[in-house]
């Protein structure tokens, strides 16, 4: 009896904390349970992408008539060019039962609360400030300028962290994709997600009622 429609899935965190690490496992634990949104961006492909697998490949003027047409859950522009999620293609996985996970930042998830009010908001974060400074540090791929300026960006997330759903306190990957996995299994028998089959019930159940006043 549970719904048939899948769910829209918005993974965020601080950069640092490991969402797309977790996305990344979570695909490979679950390979039959979900789906990666694929986005539309403006900028060029590169060697071996194809249109249509890793992005949906756009003109400017395509993807701001886009814009436009109301056609997006969420979209940015990062180094002069646009990235963002189209909805049509969401909107067909779900309808198809498949549950669609959107690796976004915080802003781009607010967009699709908006849009998209039944979206499942999960909120990536390391146990502690600290982890998250040290684990920052040692991907030893940036400057010390840099990590201080993620851990701002981080400072100002935090104060949107009550307008998700779930936290996932990423401590050991295996511990928070077991987590966010069975957030989104319980998130199937939510009764306002069940609204159609409760409806069927109560009337199948109307012809034992006859005799209540």
């Amino acid at each position: 009896m549970r719904h048939k429609r899948g769910l829209v899935i918005v993974m965020s965190g601080f950069s640092g904390a490991g969402k797309g690490t977790i996305v990344k496992h979570l695909f490979e634990t679950y390979p039959d349970n979900y789906f990666l949104s694929i986005s539309a961006t403006t900028r060029n492909p590169r060697p071996g992408e194809q249109d249509g697998r890793e992005y949906f490949f756009k003109t400017k003027e395509e993807f701001e008539s886009m814009i436009e047409q109301k056609e997006l859950l969420e979209y940015a522009n990062f180094n002069d060019n646009y990235y963002g999620t189209p909805k049509a293609y969401v909107e067909k996985l779900v309808n198809e039962g498949k549950d669609v996970i959107l690796e976004i930042e915080v802003q781009g998830a607010l967009q699709v609360r908006e849009i998209f009010p039944e979206a499942l908001l999960l909120f990536v974060t390391p146990p502690s400030a600290d982890a998250l400074e040290k684990r920052l540090v040692g991907r030893g791929t940036e400057t010390a300028d840099v990590v201080a300026q993620r851990l701002a960006i981080s400072a100002r997330e935090s104060h949107l962290m009550n307008k998700y759903d779930y936290l996932i306190v990423n401590d050991t990957v295996e511990d928070s994709v077991k987590e966010v996995h069975g957030i989104i299994q319980s998130e199937h028998f939510r009764t306002v997600r069940n609204e159609e089959a409760i409806k069927k019930i109560q009337e199948e159940l109307k012809v034992f009622a006859k005799g209540d006043n």
